[in-house]
């Protein structure tokens, strides 16, 4: 049969950036979860406290009885304490098996022999988590705002707290970012995601039954350093301009965190890579 054409065609499909791998593995996970029954019933109680807190300011907004919950920035530093339990649970579903499941069924090979860069999977991986996290947190704390100015029928509440909406955001961002780094850098420790959850829940409860004992001993909460939470905590109190509960300086806080995530950068450079490292 003669060759009616030896040219090719050009190609005239949809055209994406080179560097949008980790778009597809956050896209692909974050559906994954989504599609869970259980995992989405552990996102709806989550925002129950969201419900409580709206409800707190419908009422203070239109009943002259309730002053006493009209809103403050407290307000919604507690509520971002309160939704500790609920970030815990989020992080131990879906973090502890980002990349334990990936290295059980030998996946991490398949991943980095194609045109996917190790900070493209760690980026992916890290957007699961982070995206759900941030549900839970940042996003309900938005919408109490935008409910508080709804309510009120007026700006006056975020004239006199201006700095709110930013401190709302770096607590929350702060908070993410460091869970995340450490969840993600526990799950590449290994293959059985299981065992990952019960770490990360043991180094949290030790971490915190450690600072309470030297609290109790030293009758001082300037050892606050020792534990994460606590460090989160002191971080978190400063930027709603809140006094610190602890005596621990903000500056050493803030470094333990930025500790925790450049030793979990560390360790993901180390156990992210195509070929299994023996340790």
């Amino acid at each position: 049969m003669p060759i009616h054409d030896q040219s090719y065609r050009h190609y005239t499909g949809e055209r994406r950036p080179v560097r949008s791998a980790w778009t597809v593995i956050a896209r692909t996970g974050i559906v994954s979860f989504a599609s869970r029954r259980a995992f989405l019933a552990l996102m709806l109680v989550a925002w129950i406290p969201f419900i409580v807190r709206a409800s707190q300011l419908f009422l203070a907004s239109n009943f002259s009885q309730a002053t006493f919950l009209v809103a403050s920035p407290q307000t919604f530093r507690d509520f971002l304490g309160q939704q500790g339990l609920f970030v815990f649970l989020v992080t131990v579903y879906v973090g502890s098996g980002l990349i334990a499941n990936d290295r059980r069924a030998n996946a991490l090979q398949l991943y980095l022999s194609k045109p996917v860069t190790r900070a493209e999977y760690i980026l992916g991986k890290m957007s699961i988590l982070a995206t759900f996290l941030l549900a839970v947190t940042w996003l309900p704390a938005l919408l109490l705002l935008a409910l508080q100015v709804a309510f009120s029928g007026s700006f006056t509440f975020m004239t006199a707290n201006s700095s709110l909406l930013a401190s709302v955001t770096l607590y929350a961002f702060a908070q993410v970012i460091v869970i995340t780094f450490g969840m993600t850098a526990l799950s590449s420790l290994s293959r059985s995601s299981r065992f990952v959850g019960i770490l990360f829940a043991g180094l949290l409860l030790f971490s915190d039954a450690m600072f309470n004992a030297l609290k109790f001993i030293t009758g001082s909460s300037a050892i606050s350093w020792v534990s994460v939470q606590a460090s989160l905590d002191q971080v978190g109190d400063v930027l709603f301009r809140q006094a610190p509960r602890h005596q621990t300086p903000v500056a050493v806080s803030f470094l333990v965190l930025l500790a925790v995530v450049i030793v979990s950068l560390s360790v993901l450079e180390r156990r992210v890579r195509g070929v299994e490292v023996v340790a």
